[in-house]
């Protein structure tokens, strides 16, 4: 966990003075005594805190809420918003696609299982989060749950950046090829990657969360408006995709049809894992909350809107294009349709990454400034260093998103790697600490029914390492076989 540098002289307040320890502790006592402790069915949040994390508690607090930058603002309203920010993105014209290789039956199947394993871990980490007030980003929690172990702290925040800039990465890319389809190829793929990289800076200046709700209701409406398209268009065209290779009539089938392969299933099945998993960016969503224990109003929230927006996006496309389903689902209508569905998907584009940016610029910084003037106020160093970890972060995802030749697969294999922690395995953990002493022994059937269940997250979350890296490293090389591999930093036409 990094360490709380102490602020200048001029800035010091009670709780930051050197040998204040008692002072912390009274103060986080009477904070407790004020306020209550919170509460939920499970934990009691703080009450087996020990006298460290308490402190730790107090100085983060101080931090958040102490300077003219008070960020702790997000009402769980405004979280949803983040979340549907998160979530209601290009990925779900996907699903289509995955329910061709699982089958009309077996994609919705999926898709529940899935999401209802995301929801039951999304409460663990929440339940977590409560109970360690201190922990401010996924790096924390990493240091935190394998006991206290710097180690883990510097691996688990080496994922963040790398798992957050790669997807930057990602929305550059993809935003050159929404404007290459949309100009019919009007400049150089990389001259429109570069003016996505810089409007995404721009937006990603606001320090706060907060401030980028606004944003986030854009883009959730935007995506939105561009899914329903996409129905809509699918429907007019009827069971006629516009496809070059059309040889024979649409079909659908209720489970994986006849000579779906481990790669093709399995990679079907990873895209509705990693559309379903966020974990990453929850942490820092609920730090930034007025009341952390309103979070699960907003995740409830999310998830019903999600089981919807999945399941209806998939089996309307899968219906009409069958066998001949593309990801993204755009792939099949006719060139105007494609222009005016993806036309909405820009704004999304954008604004997906910059809440990505935001997070792991929010990391950069924390570690940087913590505990010093020019974290919680508007100072000059604050927000030089602030600008620096947005642009620097930024420029890195873009030269990542164009250097790497297979830099679409090779998400999927970063995903793969980290996903299976964030999603899965760090919750079975967190879980074990959350009721060390409450698992077994004297315990009522469905406490001993819920810990075996945390074996099945931790196979869970190994079975999605293991298959899909292979799964993921045989795309790379199937696409090297087929020549499909693209150059790096080119100008060619990348249109969908």
């Amino acid at each position: 966990m990094a360490t709380l540098a102490q602020e200048p002289n001029e800035k010091r307040t009670p709780h930051s003075q050197a040998g204040s320890s008692e002072d912390l502790e009274r103060s986080f006592k009477a904070d407790k005594a004020k306020n209550g402790d919170a509460t939920d069915d499970i934990v009691e949040v703080s009450s087996t805190a020990d006298s460290e994390d308490a402190l730790a508690a107090v100085r983060v607090k101080q931090a958040q809420e102490g300077g003219t930058i008070v960020y702790r603002t997000l009402s769980w309203q405004k979280a949803a918003i983040l979340l549907f920010t998160e979530y209601v993105c290009l990925a779900i014209l996907s699903f289509p696609w995955a329910f061709s290789y699982l089958g009309m039956a077996g994609g919705l199947l999926a898709t529940f299982g899935v999401g209802m394993g995301a929801l039951y871990t999304s409460l663990i980490l929440w339940r977590y989060c409560l109970k360690h007030p201190q922990l401010l980003n996924i790096c924390d929690i990493g240091y935190q749950i394998f006991g206290k172990s710097k180690i883990a702290y510097e691996l688990t925040a080496i994922a963040l950046i790398l798992n957050n800039v790669f997807i930057m990465g990602l929305h550059t890319l993809t935003g050159s090829e929404i404007l290459n389809t949309l100009s019919n190829h009007g400049t150089c793929s990389v001259v429109f990657s570069v003016i996505i990289m810089v409007v995404s800076i721009l937006l990603t200046l606001p320090r706060k969360l907060e401030q980028l709700t606004g944003l986030g209701v854009v883009s959730a409406i935007s995506m939105f408006i561009s899914i329903l398209l996409v129905l809509i268009f699918s429907g007019i065209q009827g069971t006629h995709p516009a496809v070059e290779d059309f040889a024979e009539p649409v079909y659908i089938t209720a489970f994986a049809p006849k000579g779906t392969g481990f790669v093709n299933g399995f990679s079907a099945f990873l895209n509705i894992v990693f559309t379903w998993i966020g974990h990453i960016m929850y942490p820092t969503f609920i730090a930034e909350m007025k009341d952390p224990r309103e979070f699960p109003k907003a995740l409830y929230a999310v998830t019903v809107a999600e089981f919807i927006l999945f399941s209806v996006t998939g089996i309307v496309v899968y219906r009409y294009t069958g066998q001949y389903t593309t990801a993204p689902a755009v792939g099949t209508l006719r060139p105007v349709f494609k222009k005016i569905a993806f036309a909405f998907v820009l704004p999304t584009t954008i604004i997906i990454g910059v809440l990505y940016a935001s997070v792991v610029a929010k990391y950069l910084f924390g570690r940087i400034f913590m505990g010093t003037k020019h974290y919680n106020n508007h100072t000059v160093l604050g927000w030089a260093g602030w600008i620096g970890c947005v642009t620097v972060t930024w420029i890195l995802g873009w030269v990542i998103g164009e250097a790497v030749p297979f830099f679409s697969t090779l998400l999927s294999l970063m995903s793969a790697l980290f996903d299976c922690y964030f999603g899965y395995i760090f919750w079975a953990f967190a879980f074990f600490e959350l009721h060390r002493g409450q698992l077994w022994r004297g315990q009522s059937w469905i406490r001993r029914t819920e810990t075996a269940f945390q074996f099945v997250l931790i196979a869970t979350g190994l079975m999605v390492l293991g298959p899909g890296l292979y799964a993921s490293v045989q795309s790379i090389i199937d696409n090297y076989n087929t020549g499909s591999i693209k150059a790096p930093f080119t100008c060619a036409d990348n249109s969908v």
